[in-house]
This record gives structure tokens, sequence and C-alpha cells, in this order.
């Protein structure tokens, strides 16, 4: 493992744990060369879908996109990483699960509102704003009233 800082190539393991739903192993290492310590994650790499996307490209999965997009919809909101990260867990192992070579990125999204709409209503409402694409105000306010009636 490449020290961060040095890149050193040689480190030690000073500590294992085991992640949250036992698929992410967390390592707390030692640089052989500068002593300092970093955390690295090992993730079994999964096969996951290609994604198809609305003009017809394929791209594979990429669980980075995902999590910056959730992140940059709850800016300033009272929703952990630790939240995010499950939604995103959540979605990739219902992708495993299928077992479908092929997922149209309009599915992802909506599995995405679907989990986020229950986790905050403002980042749901922020997410869907772009992902949706938003021509005007009325577009907007179709999906606030349609929250609304869902909490009467």
């Amino acid at each position: 493992m490449k020290c961060p800082f040095c890149s050193f190539t040689e480190s030690k393991v000073i500590d294992s744990r085991v992640g949250a739903g036992a698929d992410v192993t967390r390592r707390r290492r030692e640089c052989e060369k500068c002593a300092q310590r970093f955390t690295t994650y090992e993730r079994i790499e999964d096969v996951l879908p290609q994604v198809v996307k609305s003009d017809g490209r394929r791209e594979p999965f990429d669980r980075q996109k995902i999590v910056l997009g959730l992140r940059r919809a709850c800016v300033k909101r009272a929703v952990s990483n630790e939240a995010i990260d499950g939604v995103v867990d959540t979605i990739e192992r219902e992708l495993m699960e299928s077992q479908d070579k092929e997922v149209s990125s309009r599915l992802i999204g909506e599995a995405i509102l679907s989990r986020l709409r229950t986790l905050d209503e403002i980042a749901f409402v922020r997410f869907a704003s772009v992902y949706r694409s938003f021509r005007d105000i009325r577009e907007f306010r179709e999906v606030l009233d349609e929250i609304g009636q869902k909490r009467a």
C-alpha cells in the first residue's frame, strides 16, 4: 500500500475492523519509512451492470458519482455520511442481486429519489430538481405539492 505522505510502498497494518454490513474492511496502517498513519478501506469488487444513459451511451456503474450527487443534495442538511453510504449500499446490492448486465440511468435515479424522499425531503427536492431537469417553477411546485399531499 502506497503511503499518501511519502509514497513509500511498504506499510504495516496496525488495526483492522469490519465495517457495517460486513462488506467493507477498514485498516489502519503505518508507513515503514516515515511512520505516518493512514486509513484504507477494502471492498470486494463486485460485478455491477453497465449503466445505459438517456442518450444510449453505456458506462460502468460508478458509486462515487452517486455519493457525490447525494452529498450535494444534502449540503447543510442533517444527513450523515453513513446514511448516504447506506443509500448507495442498498442500491448497489439491489443491482448485484438483479444480475442484469445493463440498467438504465433512469432506474438508478428513481431508486435514489425513492430513498432520499424518506431520508430528507429538502435533499429530495434538490436532487429531483437536478435529476429531472425542471424547466420552470410549475414543475418544481408539482413536486412540492406531491410531498405536501403525502404528509397530509
